[in-house]
């Protein structure tokens, strides 16, 4: 059975960080691309980032790329995002996702 299940989300004061870990079961995490989305106006889910299955490529919208760092432990099947100077904008549901098809349920992060 195939799971991905986020954690790390919280309520935090603008300026603040927050670290999102998304750990992977039942799949060979090594094989897929993984990634972060959340929910954007007219959008069900819009991109964060995105990180290669070796972890050396990466992706940001380019609005968040300065503030947010994508990372992956293939060892210990977690991916991370590390967000920083947090805004009340960065308020969402943040998915984890693996090869654009498998989904967590997400982690909530507030801003304030």
């Amino acid at each position: 059975h195939v799971q991905l299940v986020e954690s790390g989300g919280g309520s935090v004061q603008s300026g603040g960080s927050l670290k999102l870990s998304c750990v992977a079961s039942g799949y060979d995490f090594s094989k897929c691309e993984m990634g972060w989305y959340r929910p954007a106006p007219g959008k069900e889910r819009n991109l964060v980032s995105l990180i290669s299955t070796d972890g050396t490529t990466t992706t940001y919208a380019t609005s968040l790329k300065d503030r947010f760092t994508v990372s992956l432990d293939n060892a210990k099947n977690t991916l991370y995002l590390q967000m920083n100077s947090l805004k009340t904008e960065d308020t969402a549901r943040y998915y984890c996702v693996a090869a654009l098809q498998i989904w967590g349920q997400g982690t909530q992060v507030t801003v304030s």
